[in-house]
């Protein structure tokens, strides 16, 4: 089984240069905790997590500089570079070996630098639980 077998095909990805605001609305309205961040014709640069947003804002303590970081600061700013990658025709197993150790919850999928796909722990969990029928 490979990597397009399993990945999620509509990714929900951020520019890099919206502000953070934006991102939490696509994260909460998505469902996920991450999202890749895209730059000019959908170059991935980065992925910014719930996490990342939560550890920005636990520094600030003043209500206006709270107000700035959800308005003012962009996504590159708050995002991590370079994203883990796979391609859509490596193994699940090689999948799974990455996640396990990269220590990270998602491989964003590219084909010829494009981002085509995601796939997370839980699509392996998924398609083990459904295995084990």
């Amino acid at each position: 089984m490979r990597v397009r077998d399993l990945m999620q095909t509509e990714v929900i990805s951020i520019d890099a240069a919206e502000p953070v605001r934006q991102a939490v609305e696509l994260l909460v309205d998505g469902h996920v905790s991450g999202l890749p961040v895209v730059e000019g014709q959908g170059k991935l640069v980065g992925v910014i997590s719930a996490g990342d947003i939560l550890q920005a804002e636990s520094g600030l303590e003043e209500p206006e500089a709270i107000a700035r970081l959800f308005q003012e600061t962009q996504v590159r700013d708050l995002m991590t570079p370079r994203p883990q990658t796979i391609s859509p025709d490596a193994t699940i197993r090689e999948a799974a070996q990455r996640l396990l150790y990269l220590e990270v919850h998602r491989l964003f999928v590219e084909r010829d630098g494009h981002l085509v796909g995601v796939i997370s722990t839980s699509d392996l969990v998924r398609e083990m639980a459904g295995a084990t029928r």
